[in-house]
C-alpha cells in the first residue's frame, strides 16, 4: 500500500476545527482586508474596505445565531474579536475620507 492513502495520525489535530478556530480564522480574514497583516499568497498588504465589513458582518450574525449557546470563554473571544475589528474598520474608514 502506498503512502499517498496513509494519514498522519497527527493530522486531523492540527486542523481541529472548533468555534474559537473558525472565529479567528474569520478574524484573521478580517484583518487581511484591513491591511493589519499581509495576504499569505502575495505577502502583500492591501486594504479592501467592502470585504473587511463583510466579514465583520458575518461575525455579528454568528454572535447573535448563537447568542445563550456560547460558553463564557466562546462568548469573550467573539465579542472580543468583533470590537477590535470595528475600531480597526473605523480607523480605515477615518484614514481614507483624508
Amino acid at each position: 500500500m502506498s503512502d499517498e492513502g496513509k494519514k498522519n495520525p497527527n493530522e486531523s489535530e492540527l486542523f481541529k476545527m472548533d468555534f474559537s478556530t473558525f472565529v479567528l480564522s474569520l478574524n484573521a480574514s478580517a484583518l487581511i482586508h484591513l491591511g493589519e497583516i499581509p495576504d499569505p499568497t502575495s505577502k502583500e498588504r492591501t486594504v479592501n474596505l467592502s470585504a473587511a465589513k463583510h466579514t465583520i458582518e458575518i461575525l455579528e450574525i454568528i454572535k447573535d445565531k448563537t447568542r445563550g449557546n456560547l460558553d463564557g470563554d466562546e462568548e469573550k473571544l467573539l465579542d472580543d474579536v468583533l470590537f477590535n475589528l470595528r475600531m480597526k474598520y473605523v480607523k480605515n474608514i477615518d484614514i481614507e475620507k483624508k
